[in-house]
Order: C-alpha cells, then structure tokens, then sequence
C-alpha cells in the first residue's frame, strides 16, 4: 500500500513540504538516501501552540502531539523528492526536546513521532533513534527532528487480472 493511500485509510493529512526558515533546502537526495533537516512543529507555518521548554512551559503529552506534527513535516519533505514506483524505509529519527533542567523523559516526547512513523510505514516506519534534551531551539519550538530514509521500489500489488490469460 502507497504511503498517501495509508495516510488516506488512517484519516491523516500530509502537509505540505515546509518552507526552510534560512539558507538551506528541506530535504536532499543522495542515491537511495533522502536526508531531512530538522523540522519543527510547524502547522502551515505557525509554530505558536508548540513553545517552550518540557514539562514547565509545554507539557510532555503536548511535546509529543509537536513531535508528530515534525514527523509528518518530515515525511512530507522526503516524499517531495520520491518518484513514481518508490516508498520510503525510515532509517533514522533524530529529536531535540527543548527541555527544562530536571527533565528527562525525551524519549516519552519523541515515542509520538516513532509511533506514528510505524503507523503509517509499517515495518518500514521501525529505526534508530536519537532523543537529546536541549535548552532551547529555533522559534522556541518544543521539539525539532530530522529523518534518514532509504527509497526502496513499491511493492507490486495484483491488479485483479492476469495479463497471460489475454495472450491466450
């Protein structure tokens, strides 16, 4: 099943590749290697309801709901750069929790963003992963993650017709 049919059947809407915010550009290609930048809880570019530091500014549920929706920017920005015929294999999330000294549950913040990635990928969605706590990051933003994906071919799906049965 296609990513975009998958997103269809679990109600969920891909945003549109972010705009970078300075001199870079989304995503890079290299071979079968898409490479995001790190990407924020931005939702058509407001990042207001995802600032401050865990848990005293944001919550731990809240940062998590950020880190799905950098997730999804994320997936976006790969899926820009994939042509017909191919699908993504995630390979490696790394996530920033801007967090406040004493805590140390980024791992908790970041499972939104893993969870949603095997959600929606499958067995595809399942990788390495990074969760670092930082004092702050750009925009004030709670949460910031950048992905690794391989382009692997689409799995074939029958069509409902043999197509030797018509050269009979």
């Amino acid at each position: 099943m296609s990513i975009k049919n998958r997103l269809e059947e679990l109600g969920i809407s891909l945003p549109e590749c972010p705009a970078p915010l300075a001199a870079y550009i989304p995503a890079v290609r290299s071979g079968n290697t898409i490479t995001v930048s790190g990407q924020l809880p931005s939702v058509k570019g407001d990042f207001s309801q995802f600032c401050g530091a865990v848990p005293t500014q944001i919550s731990a549920e809240k940062a998590a709901e950020a880190a799905r929706i950098c997730f999804m920017n994320n997936l976006a920005a790969a899926l820009s750069l994939v042509e017909s015929g191919e699908t993504l294999m995630m390979i490696q999330m790394q996530g920033f929790v801007q967090s406040a000294p004493d805590f140390h549950e980024q791992p908790s913040v970041l499972n939104g963003a893993s969870e949603l990635a095997v959600q929606i990928l499958g067995e595809n969605g399942k990788h390495a992963r990074t969760a670092v706590g930082v004092s702050a990051l750009p925009k004030n933003a709670a949460v910031e993650i950048s992905c690794t994906f391989r382009v692997i071919p689409e799995p074939a799906s029958f069509t409902g017709r043999y197509s030797w049965i018509e050269t009979i």
